[in-house]
C-alpha cells in the first residue's frame, strides 16, 4: 500500500537508529523464542515522527514481529512501541490446541494410516489450527485516530469481508507505531520503514536506505481502520483515497452528520491542510471509490478547473439487479437523459425533457453473474462499466433505474430501487485520470470494487 504519511523525517530517524545499531550503542535484543523459519531473515525497523498535544516533536521507533526489542542509549530521544500482544499471550492462546495439533501432524506425516483416515485427520487438524488462529486474533485491539479502540475481528468484518487475516497481522511496524501514537494522543507527521540489516548495502546513509511501504496483505487491512481513510496516494499537494460505502464525502448539518471523508482528512493531516473544504469532488454517501482531496488552495483551484473543463476522466463499476440483454440493451453504447430535482421529494431527481439538465453516460456490459444477497438468496445481476461525460446528481443511478434509461436499478439503491438489510449500493468509482496540479503530468488511479 502507498505510505500514508511523508517518509523523509522518519527516514532521518531510521538513519540515526541504524547508525546506533552499527556502532553498538543500541542493541536489537531477542525477547522471545527465535523462529527457525525466520532465522537469518532481516527484521523491519519503523519510525514515526509525531506531535504531542503541546506541539512538541516525539520520535517513536519499533521493530517488526514480537521477537526483538531495541535497547540502549541514543541521542535522538526515541520512545519504543512494543508489541500490541505479547509473546506470552500468544503462547497461552495457542497452548490449548498445540499438543493435539502436533500429535495429529506426527500421525499424518508417518503415513501409516489409510487415505480416508488421513483425510479426516487433516480436516481435524485444520479445524484446530483455525480455532487457535481465531483465539490469537481475538487478542488484538488497535487504538485508532480519534481515540476509538477497534478489535481485529471488527476491522476484518469491514475491511476484509469478515475473513481471518494472515498470521502476524498486527505485528508489522506501521500498526504498532500508530497504535502507540494514538494511545498517547500524538498526531503523526512522518512514517517510514526499512529492512535491517539493509540487504546488500554497506552504508547506512539516508540515500542508501531501502525504504519499504506498509504491506498490502496485513497493513492493508488494519491501517484504513486505524487512520479512518484508505489512502492510495498523497504528496504535498493532493491526496487520493478509496472512500468506503456509507461514509459522507463532506460533513452535513448536525453532529450526526459530522463524520465524513473531509472531516477525517483534516483530523489526520492537521495543519498540512490549507483549505477548509479540501474535497475536490464528491461521491454520494452510498457510493464507494476514488476521491481526490487537496492540501493547498492552488491545487484545489487547479483541479476544480479541470472538472469544469471536463479534463477529468472517471469510470464506475455497477451491479444491476437483473439481465440487461433480456431488455434488448446493446453490449455497449451511450445515452443522453434529462433530469431535474423533484422539489416535492428531495433528493430524488425526475425526468424532464424540457427543463432537465443533460446527463450523458457511456456504458459497457462486462458480465452476467449470480449475486448472493445478505439473506443468502441468489439472483442474476449484470456488471456494467459506466463512463459519465457529465457530472449530474444521481446520474448513474438514474441511467440504470429510470424507464428512459435501462429500467433496471443498481442493487442496493435506496432511492430508485430496493436495499435489503445489510446490503449496500453496488456502485464504485474504480478509475480516475487527471493532470497533477503541480507537475502537469497526467496521472491515473485505479481501485477495484469489493463486490
Amino acid at each position: 500500500m502507498f505510505p500514508p504519511f511523508p517518509q523523509e523525517k522518519a527516514a532521518e530517524i531510521l538513519e540515526k537508529l541504524i547508525e546506533s545499531l552499527n556502532n553498538g550503542s543500541i542493541l536489537l535484543e531477542q525477547t522471545a523464542r527465535p523462529s527457525t523459519e525466520r532465522k537469518d531473515q532481516p527484521v523491519m525497523l519503523g519510525a514515526l515522527v509525531c506531535k504531542d498535544s503541546s506541539g512538541n516533536k516525539v520520535n517513536i521507533v519499533t521493530s517488526s514481529g514480537k521477537a526483538k526489542k531495541l535497547k540502549g542509549q541514543n541521542d535522538f530521544q526515541f520512545q519504543f512501541a512494543d508489541s500490541i500482544v505479547s509473546s506470552k499471550e500468544i503462547e497461552d492462546a495457542l497452548a490449548e490446541n498445540d499438543g493435539k495439533i502436533h500429535e495429529l501432524t506426527f500421525i499424518i506425516d508417518s503415513g501409516q494410516r489409510e487415505e480416508n483416515e488421513l483425510q479426516l485427520l487433516r480436516k481435524e487438524r485444520l479445524e484446530l489450527c483455525s480455532r487457535s488462529l481465531e483465539k490469537v486474533h481475538s487478542l488484538y485491539q488497535f487504538h485508532c485516530i480519534g481515540g476509538k479502540i477497534r478489535s481485529l475481528k471488527e476491522i476484518c468484518r469491514v475491511f476484509n469481508k469478515g475473513k481471518l487475516p494472515p498470521t502476524g497481522t498486527g505485528d508489522c511496524c506501521a500498526p504498532k507505531l500508530l497504535d502507540y501514537a494514538f494511545s498517547h494522543g500524538f498526531s503523526p507527521i512522518s512514517m517510514a520503514e526499512v529492512p535491517y540489516p539493509p540487504s546488500g548495502k554497506s552504508k547506512s546513509t539516508l540515500s542508501y536506505l531501502p525504504l519499504a511501504t506498509p504491506c498490502d496483505e496485513r497493513c492493508g487491512i488494519i491501517l484504513p481502520a486505524m487512520l479512518g481513510l484508505k489512502i492510495l496516494y498523497q504528496d504535498n499537494s493532493i491526496c487520493v483515497v478509496n472512500k468506503q460505502s456509507g461514509l459522507l464525502s463532506v460533513p452535513g448539518r448536525g453532529l450526526e452528520k459530522a463524520d465524513s471523508v473531509e472531516t477525517r482528512f483534516r483530523t489526520l493531516f492537521g495543519d498540512k491542510v490549507e483549505i477548509r473544504q479540501p474535497a475536490v469532488h464528491r461521491l454520494v454517501m452510498e457510493t464507494s471509490g476514488l476521491m481526490i482531496l487537496a492540501f493547498t488552495k492552488d491545487a484545489h483551484r487547479n483541479l476544480n478547473r479541470q472538472f469544469e473543463e471536463k479534463r477529468v476522466h472517471k469510470e464506475y463499476i455497477a451491479l444491476l439487479d437483473g439481465i440487461l440483454q433480456k431488455k434488448g440493451i446493446a453490449p455497449q453504447g451511450q445515452m443522453e437523459l434529462f433530469f431535474r430535482l423533484d422539489i416535492d421529494n428531495r433528493p430524488h431527481q425526475i425526468w424532464d425533457a424540457e427543463k432537465g439538465k443533460s446527463a450523458i453516460t457511456q456504458w459497457e456490459i462486462l458480465d452476467v453473474e449470480r449475486y448472493k444477497a445478505p439473506d443468502g438468496s441468489v439472483r442474476n445481476a449484470t456488471r456494467v462499466l459506466f463512463t459519465p461525460h457529465t457530472g449530474r446528481t444521481h446520474q448513474l443511478r438514474l441511467a440504470s433505474a429510470d424507464s428512459h434509461g435501462f429500467g433496471i436499478p443498481i442493487i442496493g439503491d435506496t432511492l430508485y430501487g430496493t436495499c435489503a438489510e445489510g446490503e449496500r449500493l453496488m456502485l464504485h468509482a474504480r478509475k480516475i485520470s487527471f493532470f497533477h496540479p503541480v507537475s502537469g503530468k497526467e496521472i491515473t488511479f485505479e481501485c477495484e470494487p469489493d463486490f
